[in-house]
Protein backbone atom coordinates (compact mmCIF):
# COMPACT_ATOMS: atom_id res chain seq x y z
CA UNK A 1 0.00 0.00 0.00
CA UNK A 2 1.45 3.29 -1.09
CA UNK A 3 2.89 5.53 1.69
CA UNK A 4 2.12 8.89 2.22
CA UNK A 5 3.11 11.91 4.61
CA UNK A 6 1.29 15.25 4.02
CA UNK A 7 3.14 18.26 4.82
CA UNK A 8 0.55 21.65 5.95
CA UNK A 9 -2.48 20.68 8.27
CA UNK A 10 -4.55 23.40 6.53
CA UNK A 11 -7.74 23.12 4.59
CA UNK A 12 -6.06 20.89 1.73
CA UNK A 13 -3.94 18.90 3.67
CA UNK A 14 -6.68 18.03 5.92
CA UNK A 15 -9.19 17.25 3.26
CA UNK A 16 -6.63 14.18 1.98
CA UNK A 17 -5.73 13.05 4.98
CA UNK A 18 -9.58 12.55 5.63
CA UNK A 19 -10.08 11.22 2.22
CA UNK A 20 -7.11 8.47 2.91
CA UNK A 21 -8.72 8.04 6.66
CA UNK A 22 -12.68 7.17 5.15
CA UNK A 23 -10.61 4.47 2.50
CA UNK A 24 -11.66 7.38 0.02
CA UNK A 25 -7.68 6.81 -1.39
CA UNK A 26 -6.20 3.60 -1.17
CA UNK A 27 -3.12 4.56 1.12
CA UNK A 28 -1.66 5.12 4.29
CA UNK A 29 -1.14 8.29 5.69
CA UNK A 30 2.30 7.32 7.61
CA UNK A 31 3.52 11.00 8.67
CA UNK A 32 2.02 14.65 8.92
CA UNK A 33 3.86 17.44 10.03
CA UNK A 34 2.84 22.01 10.34
CA UNK A 35 4.64 24.33 11.93
CA UNK A 36 1.22 25.21 13.28
CA UNK A 37 0.21 23.09 16.09
CA UNK A 38 -2.88 24.23 16.27
CA UNK A 39 -3.51 22.86 12.77
CA UNK A 40 -2.09 19.35 13.62
CA UNK A 41 -4.14 18.89 16.64
CA UNK A 42 -7.50 20.11 14.38
CA UNK A 43 -6.32 17.00 11.67
CA UNK A 44 -5.58 14.51 14.14
CA UNK A 45 -9.18 15.54 15.31
CA UNK A 46 -10.94 14.26 12.76
CA UNK A 47 -9.34 11.03 11.88
CA UNK A 48 -11.12 8.37 12.97
CA UNK A 49 -8.89 4.98 11.99
CA UNK A 50 -5.62 6.43 10.96
CA UNK A 51 -2.88 7.52 13.19
CA UNK A 52 -0.17 9.26 11.92
CA UNK A 53 2.99 10.52 13.10
CA UNK A 54 3.63 13.97 13.35
CA UNK A 55 7.27 14.22 12.22
CA UNK A 56 9.89 16.98 10.51
CA UNK A 57 9.94 16.68 7.04
CA UNK A 58 13.41 15.36 6.57
CA UNK A 59 13.07 12.21 8.70
CA UNK A 60 9.29 12.11 6.87
CA UNK A 61 10.58 11.50 3.43
CA UNK A 62 12.72 8.23 4.62
CA UNK A 63 9.45 6.78 5.50
CA UNK A 64 7.77 7.11 2.88
CA UNK A 65 6.71 6.53 -0.77
CA UNK A 66 4.75 9.44 -1.09
CA UNK A 67 5.34 13.16 0.06
CA UNK A 68 2.18 15.57 -0.22
CA UNK A 69 3.00 19.53 -0.23
CA UNK A 70 0.07 21.28 0.89
CA UNK A 71 1.86 24.90 2.63
CA UNK A 72 3.47 27.17 0.92
CA UNK A 73 5.47 28.20 -1.57
CA UNK A 74 8.16 28.31 0.74
CA UNK A 75 7.74 24.66 1.77
CA UNK A 76 8.38 23.58 -2.06
CA UNK A 77 11.76 25.37 -1.94
CA UNK A 78 12.89 23.95 1.28
CA UNK A 79 11.23 20.14 1.16
CA UNK A 80 10.95 19.42 -2.21
CA UNK A 81 14.36 18.99 -3.86
CA UNK A 82 15.06 16.85 -0.42
CA UNK A 83 12.55 14.52 -0.86
CA UNK A 84 13.59 13.56 -4.88
CA UNK A 85 17.27 12.83 -3.26
CA UNK A 86 15.73 10.59 -0.70
CA UNK A 87 13.83 9.25 -4.01
CA UNK A 88 10.47 9.55 -2.39
CA UNK A 89 8.17 11.08 -5.47
CA UNK A 90 5.85 14.05 -4.62
CA UNK A 91 2.71 16.04 -5.01
CA UNK A 92 2.81 19.51 -5.07
CA UNK A 93 -0.12 22.08 -4.31
CA UNK A 94 1.97 25.38 -3.96
CA UNK A 95 2.69 25.12 -7.98
CA UNK A 96 3.39 29.07 -8.09
CA UNK A 97 6.83 28.25 -6.70
CA UNK A 98 7.37 26.91 -10.42
CA UNK A 99 7.59 30.68 -11.51
CA UNK A 100 11.12 30.70 -10.22
CA UNK A 101 12.84 28.95 -13.38
CA UNK A 102 15.86 27.82 -11.46
CA UNK A 103 14.16 25.94 -8.94
CA UNK A 104 11.39 24.86 -11.62
CA UNK A 105 14.18 22.88 -13.64
CA UNK A 106 15.93 21.70 -10.60
CA UNK A 107 13.22 19.68 -9.45
CA UNK A 108 12.80 18.48 -13.10
CA UNK A 109 16.40 17.39 -13.32
CA UNK A 110 16.30 15.72 -9.96
CA UNK A 111 12.85 14.27 -10.49
CA UNK A 112 14.73 12.41 -13.44
CA UNK A 113 17.99 11.61 -12.07
CA UNK A 114 16.17 9.53 -9.13
CA UNK A 115 13.69 7.96 -11.23
CA UNK A 116 10.58 9.71 -9.13
CA UNK A 117 7.69 11.62 -10.16
CA UNK A 118 6.38 15.08 -9.85
CA UNK A 119 2.36 15.14 -9.94
CA UNK A 120 0.71 18.62 -10.14
CA UNK A 121 -3.43 18.01 -9.60
CA UNK A 122 -5.01 20.53 -11.71
CA UNK A 123 -6.19 22.68 -8.40
CA UNK A 124 -9.59 24.96 -9.47
CA UNK A 125 -9.43 24.93 -13.05
CA UNK A 126 -10.62 22.69 -15.94
CA UNK A 127 -9.66 22.33 -19.66
CA UNK A 128 -5.99 21.47 -18.76
CA UNK A 129 -6.07 18.41 -21.16
CA UNK A 130 -7.34 20.57 -23.96
CA UNK A 131 -4.41 22.79 -23.22
CA UNK A 132 -2.14 20.32 -23.32
CA UNK A 133 -3.72 18.99 -26.47
CA UNK A 134 -3.29 22.40 -28.07
CA UNK A 135 -0.14 22.85 -27.09
CA UNK A 136 1.27 20.34 -29.74
CA UNK A 137 0.74 23.01 -32.23
CA UNK A 138 0.85 26.68 -31.91
CA UNK A 139 -0.76 28.17 -28.96
CA UNK A 140 -1.14 31.92 -29.72
CA UNK A 141 -2.61 33.09 -26.28
CA UNK A 142 -3.90 32.06 -22.72
CA UNK A 143 -6.05 33.98 -20.32
CA UNK A 144 -6.92 33.58 -17.01
CA UNK A 145 -9.57 35.87 -15.88
CA UNK A 146 -10.10 34.94 -11.77
CA UNK A 147 -13.25 36.70 -9.75
CA UNK A 148 -13.26 36.32 -6.39
CA UNK A 149 -15.00 37.81 -2.96
CA UNK A 150 -13.04 40.67 -1.95
CA UNK A 151 -12.35 38.30 1.34
CA UNK A 152 -10.99 36.03 -0.51
CA UNK A 153 -7.98 38.45 -1.51
CA UNK A 154 -7.34 39.52 1.94
CA UNK A 155 -3.52 39.16 2.86
CA UNK A 156 -1.90 38.95 -0.65
CA UNK A 157 1.04 40.99 -0.99
CA UNK A 158 -0.06 43.30 -3.58
CA UNK A 159 -3.22 43.68 -1.60
CA UNK A 160 -0.89 44.96 1.38
CA UNK A 161 1.90 46.73 -0.51
CA UNK A 162 -1.03 48.71 -2.99
CA UNK A 163 -2.82 49.36 0.77
CA UNK A 164 -6.01 48.33 -1.13
CA UNK A 165 -9.23 48.53 1.67
CA UNK A 166 -11.32 45.34 0.52
CA UNK A 167 -14.31 46.25 2.66
CA UNK A 168 -14.44 49.49 0.73
CA UNK A 169 -14.96 47.77 -2.59
CA UNK A 170 -18.97 48.24 -3.52
CA UNK A 171 -18.73 46.94 -7.49
CA UNK A 172 -16.54 44.62 -10.00
CA UNK A 173 -13.27 45.68 -9.73
CA UNK A 174 -10.48 44.70 -11.46
CA UNK A 175 -7.30 44.74 -9.14
CA UNK A 176 -4.83 43.26 -11.27
CA UNK A 177 -3.49 42.70 -15.06
CA UNK A 178 0.03 41.18 -15.40
CA UNK A 179 1.64 38.04 -16.76
CA UNK A 180 1.20 34.71 -14.53
CA UNK A 181 4.73 35.31 -13.01
CA UNK A 182 3.92 38.44 -11.36
CA UNK A 183 0.61 36.94 -10.47
CA UNK A 184 1.73 34.52 -8.47
CA UNK A 185 3.99 36.43 -6.41
CA UNK A 186 1.64 39.00 -5.90
CA UNK A 187 -1.36 36.50 -4.99
CA UNK A 188 0.21 33.53 -3.65
CA UNK A 189 -2.26 31.84 -2.07
CA UNK A 190 -4.81 32.91 -4.74
CA UNK A 191 -4.03 32.06 -8.15
CA UNK A 192 -1.93 28.39 -7.97
CA UNK A 193 -3.98 27.74 -10.91
CA UNK A 194 -1.96 30.35 -12.86
CA UNK A 195 1.12 28.62 -12.29
CA UNK A 196 -0.60 25.36 -13.59
CA UNK A 197 -2.02 26.69 -16.66
CA UNK A 198 1.20 28.10 -17.94
CA UNK A 199 2.70 24.98 -17.11
CA UNK A 200 0.72 23.38 -19.59
CA UNK A 201 0.31 26.26 -21.57
CA UNK A 202 2.87 28.90 -22.68
CA UNK A 203 4.78 29.76 -19.95
CA UNK A 204 4.67 31.90 -17.17
CA UNK A 205 5.59 35.07 -18.84
CA UNK A 206 3.16 34.69 -22.11
CA UNK A 207 0.69 33.64 -19.98
CA UNK A 208 -2.25 36.33 -19.05
CA UNK A 209 -4.26 36.87 -15.50
CA UNK A 210 -6.58 39.27 -14.85
CA UNK A 211 -7.56 39.31 -10.82
CA UNK A 212 -10.88 40.62 -10.29
CA UNK A 213 -12.50 41.75 -6.98
CA UNK A 214 -16.71 40.87 -6.97
CA UNK A 215 -18.99 41.87 -4.03
CA UNK A 216 -21.72 40.32 -5.75
CA UNK A 217 -20.01 36.77 -5.92
CA UNK A 218 -20.64 33.99 -3.32
CA UNK A 219 -18.00 31.98 -5.51
CA UNK A 220 -14.70 31.76 -6.71
CA UNK A 221 -14.82 32.00 -10.74
CA UNK A 222 -11.94 31.03 -13.47
CA UNK A 223 -12.40 32.17 -16.59
CA UNK A 224 -10.09 30.98 -19.00
CA UNK A 225 -10.01 31.51 -22.91
CA UNK A 226 -7.43 30.03 -25.45
CA UNK A 227 -6.47 31.08 -28.87
CA UNK A 228 -4.25 28.72 -31.11
CA UNK A 229 -3.96 27.14 -34.75
CA UNK A 230 -6.48 24.56 -33.29
CA UNK A 231 -9.23 27.17 -32.92
CA UNK A 232 -10.15 28.90 -29.70
CA UNK A 233 -12.02 27.77 -26.53
CA UNK A 234 -13.18 28.97 -23.26
CA UNK A 235 -13.46 27.31 -19.62
CA UNK A 236 -15.37 28.92 -16.73
CA UNK A 237 -15.78 27.46 -13.64
CA UNK A 238 -17.58 28.93 -11.02
CA UNK A 239 -16.15 27.42 -7.50
CA UNK A 240 -17.44 27.19 -4.26
CA UNK A 241 -15.22 28.28 -1.74
CA UNK A 242 -13.49 26.24 0.88
CA UNK A 243 -15.93 26.05 4.23
CA UNK A 244 -12.17 26.96 6.23
CA UNK A 245 -10.99 29.08 4.18
CA UNK A 246 -12.34 31.76 1.62
CA UNK A 247 -9.00 31.93 -0.70
CA UNK A 248 -9.11 28.04 -1.39
CA UNK A 249 -11.72 26.88 -3.89
CA UNK A 250 -13.76 23.51 -2.74
CA UNK A 251 -12.54 21.89 -5.98
CA UNK A 252 -9.01 22.45 -5.73
CA UNK A 253 -9.30 19.95 -2.41
CA UNK A 254 -10.97 17.60 -4.56
CA UNK A 255 -8.30 17.77 -7.23
CA UNK A 256 -5.93 16.64 -5.18
CA UNK A 257 -7.79 13.93 -3.76
CA UNK A 258 -8.85 12.71 -6.94
CA UNK A 259 -4.83 12.69 -7.98
CA UNK A 260 -4.20 11.11 -5.10
CA UNK A 261 -6.79 8.45 -6.07
CA UNK A 262 -5.68 7.80 -9.42
CA UNK A 263 -1.88 7.18 -8.54
CA UNK A 264 -2.89 4.78 -5.72
CA UNK A 265 -5.11 3.17 -8.11
CA UNK A 266 -3.94 0.35 -10.32
CA UNK A 267 -6.89 0.01 -12.29
CA UNK A 268 -6.98 3.13 -14.49
CA UNK A 269 -9.65 5.02 -16.38
CA UNK A 270 -8.63 7.92 -18.98
CA UNK A 271 -4.95 9.38 -19.11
Amino acid sequence: MLRIGVIGCGTIGTSICKAIDDGIIKAELVAIYDRNKDDVDRLLSTLKISNPQIIEPATMIKQIDLLVECASQKAVYEVIPAALLAHCDVMVMSVGAFADEKLRKTIENLAIDNNCKVYLPSGAIVGLDGIKSASVEDIYSVTLTTQKPPRGLAGAPFIIRNKIELDKITSKTILFEGSASEAVKAFPANVNVAATLSLAGLGFEKTKVRIVANPALTRNIHEISVEGAFGEFTTRVENVPSPTNPKSSYLASLSAIATLKKISNPFQTGT
